[in-house]
This record gives C-alpha cells, sequence and structure tokens, in this order.
C-alpha cells in the first residue's frame, strides 16, 4: 500500500495596521476626492497621481540544481525500479535541473582516511562535484534490518560541506513498513550535518508488489501526490537556504 502524508498549511491571518501590506493611511477602497474639494472647506486637496506598476524581475530564477543520490547496492537491488519513476516526476516539472549519484557506480572503500589513496580519490571525483553543485537533495533508500545501507552510509561520511544548509527530501521503499525506519534514521544523520530534510516523504510498502512488470506504480494517484508535495517543498527550502547564504553565509 503506498501512504504519504501532508499538512494543511493554516490560513495566514490578515496583516496588523501599520504594516506593510496594510498602511494607516487610506485603503484602495476609500473614496478619493476630486482636485476641487476641500476638507472643512478650506485647504483644497490635490488629485492623487498616478500610481507606479510594479517593477518585474528582470532575471528569471535558476533553477534548482537536484541531485538524487540512489542508496541502494545490493545485488538484484530493486532501486533503480523506484529511481527511474522519481526522475519522471521530477523532469515533469520546470523549477529543476536533475543530476543522479549511485551509490553502486561509485566504487568507494569502507575504510575511511584523510589522505585516499589515488584509486579512491578518483571515484570520489566522480560523485563529489555533483554532491558540491547541489542546492538540494533527493535520498532514495531502502530498508535493510530496520536501517539504511552501509553503502549509502559510506556516501554520506565521506563528505561534510556538501551537505551543509541544504535540504534533503526522502524517499523510502520496503517491505510492511515501507523503509520510513531507514528514513527517520537518515533524518538523524543529515541533521549532524547541518542539512535539513523536508517534511514530507513518499515511501512505497510492499515495493516488488507495488510496481507493474513496466516498472508502473500499480496505483499511481498516492505516489504522484505524495511526490507533489515533497518537491514542492524541497524546491522552497532549496529556494530559501540558497537565497539565504547569498546574503550571509552560513557559520554553523
Amino acid at each position: 500500500m503506498n501512504t504519504a502524508t501532508a499538512e494543511t498549511t493554516a490560513p495566514v491571518s490578515p496583516p496588523a495596521a501599520g504594516s506593510e501590506a496594510a498602511p494607516d493611511s487610506a485603503s484602495a477602497s476609500d473614496p478619493v476626492l476630486p482636485a476641487s474639494a476641500s476638507v472643512s472647506g478650506s485647504v483644497p486637496v490635490p488629485a492623487p497621481g498616478p500610481l507606479a506598476a510594479p517593477a518585474a524581475s528582470a532575471v528569471p530564477e535558476a533553477p534548482v540544481r537536484v541531485t538524487v543520490v540512489v542508496g541502494s547496492d545490493r545485488e538484484g537491488r530493486f532501486g533503480p525500479v523506484v529511481a527511474d519513476w522519481l526522475l519522471e516526476r521530477i523532469a515533469e516539472r520546470d523549477d529543476f535541473a536533475v543530476e543522479v549519484v549511485d551509490v553502486a557506480a561509485a566504487s568507494l572503500p569502507t575504510a575511511l582516511s584523510h589522505d585516499p589513496s589515488p584509486s579512491v580519490a578518483a571515484a570520489l571525483a566522480k560523485v563529489s562535484p555533483a554532491l558540491d553543485a547541489a542546492d538540494a537533495f533527493v535520498v532514495l533508500t531502502p530498508e535493510y534490518n530496520h536501517s539504511f545501507p552501509a553503502g549509502l552510509k559510506n556516501l554520506i561520511d565521506r563528505h561534510f560541506t556538501e551537505w551543509r544548509a541544504k535540504p534533503v527530501a526522502l524517499v523510502s521503499y520496503g517491505g510492511i513498513s515501507g523503509g520510513l525506519r531507514a528514513a527517520e534514521h537518515l533524518r538523524q544523520v543529515f541533521a549532524e550535518l547541518h542539512a535539513v530534510t523536508v517534511r514530507d516523504t513518499v515511501s512505497f510498502h510492499g515495493a516488488a508488489g507495488a510496481f507493474d512488470p513496466g516498472g508502473r506504480p500499480r496505483d499511481p494517484a498516492g505516489p504522484s501526490a505524495a511526490a507533489t508535495a515533497m518537491l514542492d517543498q524541497l524546491a522552497w527550502w532549496a529556494r530559501a537556504l540558497r537565497e539565504a547564504k547569498e546574503r550571509r553565509p552560513y557559520a554553523g
């Protein structure tokens, strides 16, 4: 069964008097006196001039650079099926520019070193630039023994500044739990790396039976709606953090 959760946004209260959106003086609905009219029959009131049109943005907003991390490296893995579906959902939008980092193709050894060998440095050179250049991430993970794969943790642990002050969306798949326990573990890991995980996720319960032989969800409405909500949140956080870092570098 495919599940997705989304929170309803609370209604926004009207701006208080005196704020920029609600000036102290006359509102747009107040009557306008003609040029010849006067207050108390004495001081003439000039006619109001034409309102200036709001300035149009001269530069279109750059798309969010999102890197999709495929977290499984198990032989016979199901991850590419979910990844292909996810990439199709992202391609339907015009606010993302996407790259893919596949843990299975990274060939990173588990032994960490501050002075990696030439072969390890070459392997990192294939993945680190895509992480560093990203404004945001979507991490796709299965659930192995109530958590996420060791290969994914290895990729995460080999990087630090690449994750900082960036948003992360989580897509999970598995058996009855849909990989949600793995997703919750990843929230703790990314919090330590100063990354922000978005609230909504996409999870596939009983993933092997949730897709048809062509790699399409048997019940596409639920996953598609969940993906839209998650990606909307990711885009908002990516733009907000990108703009904030342009004005004030992150010092965490």
